[in-house]
């Protein structure tokens, strides 16, 4: 007859000469129970050291976006430190848009003038940029920021940078200085906040799925490491891109930003669409308190979702507008 359960174990006490009731001191027992003891807790330490690991990359992180708050927060000249990410921003976007080894007619002025004029108020032709490429002559300094551009590059990212500070100027002008300072904090802190909210959900979507690498005999948490590098690097550039889009959209008040609309030197032609309201190009031209309520309509209004004609973008493709974004981020809201 076989034995189950509690007596199967009475039938293996009784052979081993056990009564009931008597203590298990028998040497292989006991040899048998630490053996398996330190085998789990060795297991346990592995899962711990693991989950550390996991957390440590993220703690980088942390200490690399919570530096930069800390900057805006308690830094006293946040506008220098604006103009600093809007002309990191503007290289990034100068070397995306052209290629140093071509002829600058060969260059996608057209995509670079659109990125312009959709996030500032410059209303730039292709021509003054082209001009602009075609006369640069000097190189830029050694362990500069813009070292590694040519003199082609250099020349457009000097003059698409003073434009931009030109415009800024004038905006200032037109604000309450004891608010300004909290208006341009604002800017930067809303850009970081939001887009870090976003990041944290990705990271924690990439930490459940990379455990699936290892079937292709690759270690997780290299794999963990190497991609949550490109979406963090990645972060920072769309952080600073969309500071570069709100900072002519925040004002202290609706009558600063009107006036500041009024005063913008405009562009009477060129062919980049922009998101300011700029007066047609024709002899019908438009009061200047038709241009402040068509560019107070367009802010306000969601940004319409192009129509596509080409190929399928995927979400997680580069949005076709040029903004710089994720299809999902921007136009595929």
């Amino acid at each position: 007859m076989r034995l189950f359960g509690s007596d199967r174990i009475a039938k293996m006490m009784e052979n081993f000469g056990f009564a009931e009731g008597d203590e298990l001191t028998h040497p292989a027992l006991n040899y048998s129970i630490q053996s398996a003891q330190k085998k789990v807790e060795q297991h346990n330490f592995q899962i711990r050291k693991r989950t550390l690991e996991y957390d440590d990359v993220m703690n980088k992180q942390r200490e690399v976006i919570y530096g930069f708050r800390n900057e805006i927060i308690h830094g006293e000249d946040v506008r220098d430190r604006l103009m600093d990410i809007i002309e990191e921003v503007v290289i990034l976007k100068v070397e995306q848009f052209t290629t140093p080894d071509a002829d600058v007619t060969e260059w996608k002025i057209r995509s670079l003038a659109d990125w312009v004029n959709l996030n500032f108020p410059l209303g730039m032709p292709e021509s003054e940029i082209l001009k602009a490429a075609e006369s640069g002559k000097e190189k830029p300094v050694s362990g500069s920021l813009f070292d590694g551009l040519t003199e082609a590059q250099f020349a457009v990212c000097n003059f698409i940078s003073d434009k931009i500070r030109n415009a800024y100027d004038i905006k200032i002008s037109f604000e309450e200085p004891e608010k300004l300072a909290t208006v341009e904090r604002y800017t930067i802190l809303t850009a970081i906040d939001k887009l870090w909210q976003e990041h944290l959900y990705e990271m924690d979507s990439l930490r459940h799925s990379i455990g699936l690498r290892a079937h292709g005999q690759r270690d997780p948490l290299v794999e963990y490491k190497t991609e949550a590098f490109k979406i963090f690097d990645e972060l920072m550039v769309n952080v600073k891109t969309e500071i570069c889009h709100n900072v002519f959209r925040s004002a202290s008040s609706m009558m600063a930003f009107e006036n500041f609309l009024k005063n913008v030197p405009q562009q009477t032609k060129h062919d980049s669409p922009s998101a300011f309201g700029q007066p047609p190009a024709d002899d019908n031209k438009s009061k200047p308190s038709d241009i402040v309520s068509q560019a107070a309509d367009d802010i306000s209004k969601p940004k319409p979702k192009p129509q596509r004609s080409g190929p399928k973008v995927g979400r997680n493709d580069p949005c076709p507008c040029g903004s710089g974004k994720k299809y999902k981020n921007c136009c595929g809201r």
